[in-house]
């Protein structure tokens, strides 16, 4: 039943996306207020308890096993996708007015409201729940609105809600930007022509858009959640460091010319690079081996295909 749910959410949100790209922005920036609300409102309860006591509190000493770098590095790849957005509104450049001077403050105001959210929510959760209550927690879901008067009662369903319309405001998102990465490699010739085809009343790319949310409705009845989230962060990885890679590669050419440059930018895409192999190799560590090695067979049998486009379209 929660699988016929989740299929049609995914059939209503491509329904709007595919006959209109500003009712589907309009639409994620009401998911996005939505989404902040109650975190906004857990930083301004968590200013009261800033002198409970929890924020010094010296935690129990426990023995665990395991590298600590390997289990820092596991815990990071299994919440890749809580940064999977930074990138994605450079996917709409091509339907957004005055992209050389939007994208910029786009993409620099948002990375630093993210900052200040995670700190502060961080502070808030640490400052209401007492710490060793937040340890007892592990594997689960730590809901900090409990210890909040006037919410307690109604905390666990209050806490669903707000992780409901987070996952509604993430999935919107994927529908509507990961469409347009297909559709202008379509338009470059280096994929499946059908992808390519834009919608003559609507003018969005409606065949990327049902195709891909036809297969992520597949995807959803064959596959269980860890498999999924293992697949598809290992692929997120391994796109970041290759659209990393290719920066090496467009320097090369003389039309290249960038409204924006980066300092020291061969030192930060190696950085980036390396990071992005690393949590890679997270991704082994923080769910199923058995999908993740299928998930990676399965990317790599995308490289014959681009190799066929790539020769037919040269």
């Amino acid at each position: 039943m929660g699988k016929l749910f989740a299929a049609f959410i995914i059939i209503s949100l491509t329904t709007v996306h595919y006959r209109d790209v500003k009712q589907g922005g309009n639409l994620q920036i009401f998911l996005t207020v939505a989404k902040i609300s109650p975190l906004l409102l857990l930083i301004f309860g968590g200013l009261f308890y800033l002198n409970s006591g929890n924020l010094y509190a010296v935690p129990e000493t426990t023995s665990g096993s395991g590298n600590i770098f390997t289990l820092i590095v596991a815990g990071v790849a299994a919440t890749t996708w809580s940064y999977a957005g930074f990138p994605n509104v450079l996917y709409m450049a091509g339907e957004i007015k005055n992209p050389q001077r939007n994208l910029p403050k786009a993409l620099i105001s948002s990375v630093l409201g993210i900052m200040a959210a995670y700190v502060l929510i961080s502070l808030a959760s640490s400052a209401i729940v007492p710490h060793n209550a937040l340890i007892a927690e592990s594997g689960r879901f730590a809901n900090p609105f409990q210890y909040l008067p006037g919410i307690a009662a109604i905390a666990g369903g209050f806490l669903a809600i707000a992780a409901f319309i987070s996952m509604i405001g993430a999935t919107n998102a994927c529908i509507m930007v990961q469409p347009r990465i297909e559709y202008a490699i379509a338009k470059d010739g280096l994929f499946f022509p059908i992808f390519a085809r834009v919608h003559p009343k609507f003018n969005t790319p409606y065949a990327s858009i049902l195709l891909q949310s036809g297969l992520a409705i597949i995807l959803l009845f064959i596959g269980d959640i860890e498999n999924l989230l293992g697949y598809f962060t290992l692929s997120y990885l391994l796109q970041n460091a290759l659209v990393y890679v290719t920066i090496f590669k467009l320097k090369t050419k003389n039309n290249y010319n960038p409204t924006y440059k980066a300092p020291a930018w061969r030192l930060m895409a190696i950085l980036s690079i390396a990071i992005q192999l690393y949590l890679a190799y997270g991704t082994f560590v923080a769910y199923p081996v058995g999908g993740v090695i299928s998930a990676a067979l399965l990317i790599a049998t995308g490289l014959p295909i681009y190799l066929y486009f790539s020769k037919r379209h040269r």
